[in-house]
This record gives structure tokens, sequence and C-alpha cells, in this order.
């Protein structure tokens, strides 16, 4: 749990519809986000960035099984001989009036993500039951949360009566070209180096649920650009920043470097 602050330099976002123009009128008219999408396709930086554009801090949340709502609102410390309030993110996104972000927010427990039904409403408003304090939400206050319907089972899905709460955006892996420009953007990698990675992308996609569990996400070209950039071999570069993060099973692992050593004519 961190709070980040805003950035006056943006950080870079490569729109790829209109993903822009609606979390903007969400937040204008006090509406919860909900975006879903594979990994590492740019969801956590088009929050980051949409802070950024609006001037607001944002408190991002990483959600796991042992996450509580005491996690998320606060609770008292010891401290000093003393008993102390600590708010949580979220109470401190309600306080300030900026941005809680809950990431994969599926892999929380049900019983903690209620917590975010008053906020997620027309009432917009937190109850803290240790405090005794009812909090309502400011007008610049958003609630963003995220997650990856591809990790979906009957065990870890939104409950329907906290999904409805949700403006939602799906989010994809971008175009060739759009991927390519956010290489370029993100990396200031030539752009035949981002045209040959965008293609090892599109041909490792192909083999989703049948080769691979999770496709190669531009997250990992960027690692693989930026490696190259400082002068590694690319075949190297390809098989550290996205094969081996694909795949443990080692004949899978070869096959996928033949289409990396393909592209790079070896």
């Amino acid at each position: 749990m961190k709070l980040e602050t805003p950035n006056l330099d943006n950080p870079f976002y490569q729109p790829a519809g209109n993903e822009v123009d609606v979390f903007e009128q969400a937040w204008k008219n006090r509406l919860p986000l909900l975006i879903k999408g594979p990994t590492g396709c740019g969801k956590t930086r088009f929050v980051a960035h949409m802070a950024a554009r609006l001037g607001l801090p944002l408190y991002t949340v990483a959600c796991h099984d042992d996450l509580t709502a005491a996690d998320l609102v606060g609770r008292h410390l010891i401290g000093d001989g003393k008993t102390v309030w600590c708010d949580g993110p979220l109470t401190r996104a309600v306080r300030e009036g900026g941005i809680c972000y809950l990431d994969e927010v599926v892999e929380a427990r049900k019983d903690t993500t209620v917590v975010l039904h008053p906020l997620a409403d027309d009432r917009r408003i937190l109850p803290i039951d240790r405090t005794g304090e009812l909090l309502q939400a400011p007008p610049s206050f958003m609630l963003v949360v995220s997650y990856n319907p591809g990790y979906q089972n009957l065990l870890k899905g939104m409950k329907p009566s906290t999904r409805q709460r949700f403006v939602s955006l799906r989010f994809d892996f971008p175009a060739p070209a759009q991927e390519e420009a956010i290489l370029i953007g993100e990396t200031a990698c030539a752009p035949d180096l981002a045209r040959r990675l965008v293609g090892i992308a599109g041909a490792l996609r192909a083999l989703k649920d049948r080769d691979l569990e999770e496709a190669a996400s531009t997250r990992l070209l960027i690692y693989a650009a930026l490696l190259i950039k400082e002068g590694m071999d690319p075949v190297a570069a390809c098989r550290s920043a996205i094969v081996e993060s694909l795949t443990d099973d080692v004949e899978t692992v070869e096959a996928l470097m033949e289409v990396v050593a393909a592209t790079f004519g070896r």
C-alpha cells in the first residue's frame, strides 16, 4: 500500500480508445470505475496517468487473500504508551479527496470488499466503526478497481452486488501500431526494434490458451526493449525479459525461442 503523489510530468500513456474520456466523465459524475483486462496491458499505468492528469493523490492497494477490511480502513496502533488510530489507504483517499485504486480486487476476500459498497453507490460514505466516524467522500474522491478476467473462477469473482456498482472499462493489448508507439514512448527505442518486439508478442499471444497460460504483455516488451537499448544481445534479452517470464517448461521455452530467433534473423 502506498501513496503516489501526482506527477507533474504525466506518466506516458498511449490511449487505445475512449478510456480517458470515460474515466474523466466517471470522475466528474462521482461514479466508481472498474477496469478489467489481461496482465500487463496498462491498467495500472492508465490509473497513474489519470491521477496525474487530474492532479489527484493516488493510493494504490495490491489486493491479496489476506487483505482485511482493517487494512483498507485503518486500525488502532499502540505507540509511546498510548493507542493511536491510523487511517488505512481507503480512508486517507476519502479524507484527501484522491483516488483509491484496488489492483486485482478479486484477490481480496468478499467480506473485505463489502466495505466498498457504501462508497460505490450514491451514498458515497465510509463508516468507520472503530472510531464512530461516518466520512462523506468529497466530490474529488474516486474509487477505481481492476482485475484480470483470465484468472476468474467460481471462488474468485466479483459479487454481482459489487460489480453493478461500477462503471466498467475493458482493456486489451493494443493494436500493433499503438503498441509500437508505446514501446517508443516508454523506452525511446528504434522503430524497427519496436516493430520486431511487437511481432514477437503477436506470435506468442496466438499461443495463449494452447501452450501458454498467460499472454506476452506490453510490460514484458518494454523490459526487453530497455535491455536491448543497454547493449544486451536481442535474442538473450527476449529470452530473459519475455520467454522465461511466460513459462517454466523447458521444451516450451525452446519453442518460443525459435520465434524470437527467426525475428532477429538467427
